[in-house]
């Protein structure tokens, strides 16, 4: 996928209270995908402009983009970043190798200067972002980071949870119900989990890895978790839904055993199976899970590893979105979906059901 970043940072002092924006475009420059700003303190014009280069970069690695023009106004970034010209600044040094590791992400990537006014909606960002770094000692001075749609004003630096199904198993072959039985993934689950792995690990940033005891999520986060050089953790509040009479058993042979049951549950989320669990009792869970991590990771970014009721559960509260939406998602077996949850209550997704790298 080919976008367009355009990227901006100022300092009012130079240095002095400094701030970023940056957007991320669809090739034809007709939508926004995302886009974001951040107060970063006191700072330089060049480190504010460098610092919103790498928060444009790490936006299009998240929407998986693999052709880059960047697009700014700071002809010194462009001339470094295309290795023109040297940097011999100290304090620029560090962030031109993290633009630079950032870049080598993507297939290609080109960098362009353009005029100031061509920069408009980056540079309005980096200064309501300066507005924010100007906040006066002993008020409060937030990070304002907006969602993929750029027009809700979320606050504060979200926790990002990197949503990540099971690799096949046996069952999932046979389109059987899968609850809390525990079947080992297949060869090519196993395959799956790796190539999610690598995927994983080329994208880096992640800061923690927590998943369903299930032993098919298990492996495939055991497998990200050693490409990331992170440990495990094992959560049982994303573990599947207990599909209680119905593990095992195929759709249509589901039907045949409870068809009134059946045709309810699939209609109502209060319904549970035959000695099972109902989706708002999971939807119940997976809230704990997601207060917990919004908790003991504040800002940061987790790999989650489950399956696929727990998984649409998160998206759909990120989405606020009815029940209907739960019938309505299709995710794929070792696929990606990404959903933020901001501290202030609000919440995005940015990515459902990649599957590209497998």
């Amino acid at each position: 996928m080919r976008v367009i970043v355009e990227a901006d940072g100022g300092s009012r002092g130079n240095p002095g209270p400094a701030g970023y924006g940056a957007v991320v475009w669809s090739a034809d420059h007709g939508e926004v995908l995302a886009e974001t700003k951040q107060a970063i303190g006191r700072a330089t014009n060049n480190v504010a402009e460098y610092r919103g280069l790498i928060a444009g970069l790490e936006a299009a690695r998240d929407l998986s983009a693999t052709d880059v023009e960047a697009c700014l106004d700071s002809k010194l970034i462009v001339e470094q970043m295309s290795g023109r010209w040297r940097v011999k600044h100290p304090d620029l040094a560090p962030l031109h190798q993290q633009a630079q590791q950032l870049a080598r992400a993507f297939e290609r990537i080109t960098y362009t200067w353009i005029p100031r006014e061509q920069n408009s909606r980056a540079d309005a960002l980096a200064n309501a972002a300066m507005d924010d770094a100007s906040v006066p000692a002993g008020e409060s001075s937030t990070h304002v980071a907006t969602n993929p749609a750029g027009w809700t004003g979320a606050k504060g630096a979200p926790t990002r949870l990197l949503l990540l199904r099971h690799g096949q198993t046996e069952l999932s072959v046979q389109r059987r119900y899968s609850g809390r039985g525990n079947p080992a993934l297949t060869d090519l689950g196993a395959r799956q989990a790796d190539a999610a792995a690598r995927f994983l690990a080329e994208k880096g940033g992640v800061d923690a890895v927590v998943t369903s005891p299930l032993q098919r999520a298990y492996d495939t986060a055991a497998a990200a978790a050693k490409a990331l050089e992170l440990d495990v953790e094992v959560d049982e509040d994303l573990i599947e839904t207990d599909f209680g009479a119905w593990e095992g058993l195929t759709f249509g042979e589901a039907v045949a055993r409870d068809p009134d049951l059946h045709g309810r549950w699939l209609r109502d989320t209060a319904v549970a199976p035959p000695g099972g669990e109902s989706f708002d009792a999971v939807a119940a869970r997976v809230r704990r899970v997601q207060q917990r991590l919004a908790a003991d990771h504040a800002g940061q970014t987790v790999l989650v590893v489950s399956h696929v009721t727990p998984i649409k559960t998160l998206l759909r509260m990120a989405l606020d979105a009815g029940p209907t939406v739960l019938y309505r998602m299709h995710l794929d077996l070792a696929s990606l979906s990404i959903a933020e949850f901001y501290p202030d209550g609000a919440a995005s997704v940015r990515l459902v059901n990649q599957t590209a790298y497998l």
